[in-house]
């Protein structure tokens, strides 16, 4: 069976909100000594995701 993979679609605001809550996330998990495999893994994938850049079209082309 396939993985579902999901997409999101973040500005800039809300990509730093992310990896911060992320980030203190692990910083708690540390504290409390507990494992933090997974919340490392995901704020990786976070931080390395590609941006896409939007098409914007050239208002000088004649249509």
């Amino acid at each position: 069976m396939k993985e579902e993979e999901r997409v999101l679609t973040l500005d800039d605001y809300e990509y730093g909100v992310v990896v911060n809550a992320l980030n203190e996330l692990r910083n708690d998990l540390i504290k409390e000594e507990r494992p933090t495999d997974a919340v490392d893994e995901l704020l990786l994938k976070t931080i390395d995701a590609p941006t896409k850049k939007q098409k914007r079209r050239n208002h000088d082309e004649a249509r």
